[in-house]
């Protein structure tokens, strides 16, 4: 099916930055919306931001002025650059894909949401 590998992450203090990428890989697939989300320790997962196949960025309100999503259609990637880190942004950062895939079984294209493993983000004090 599809593949989603993020990668990235790591330790920072608070007021640094980090970049984090993600690779949709597969065949026969098409994607529409790739975005972050994130969960830190006892709490839900959340939304950080999305960004559609035209280039359409949704941010929480958490995160907009210091966090900026970008994509590359060509290679089915997306990256996050996150700016003036707080300790708060500390959590498992998770890439989402939503979209298409060809189904063989069935002979059809299928809804695709795939999620990749994550990638811890640490903001120290």
């Amino acid at each position: 099916q599809v593949q989603v590998v993020e990668s990235g992450g790591g330790l920072v203090q608070a007021g640094g930055s980090l970049r984090l990428s993600c690779a949709a890989s597969g065949s026969a697939f098409s994607i529409n919306t790739m975005g972050w989300y994130r969960q830190a320790p006892g709490k839900q997962r959340e939304l950080v931001a999305t960004i559609t196949s035209g280039g359409s960025a949704n941010y929480a309100d958490s995160v907009k002025g210091r966090f900026t999503i970008s994509r590359d259609n060509a290679k089915n990637m997306v990256h996050l650059q996150m700016n003036s880190l707080k300790p708060e942004d500390t959590a498992v950062y998770y890439c989402n894909v939503d979209g298409k895939y060809w189904s063989r079984s069935y002979v059809r294209w299928d809804d695709l949401n795939a999620w990749g493993q994550g990638t811890l983000v640490t903001v120290s004090s």
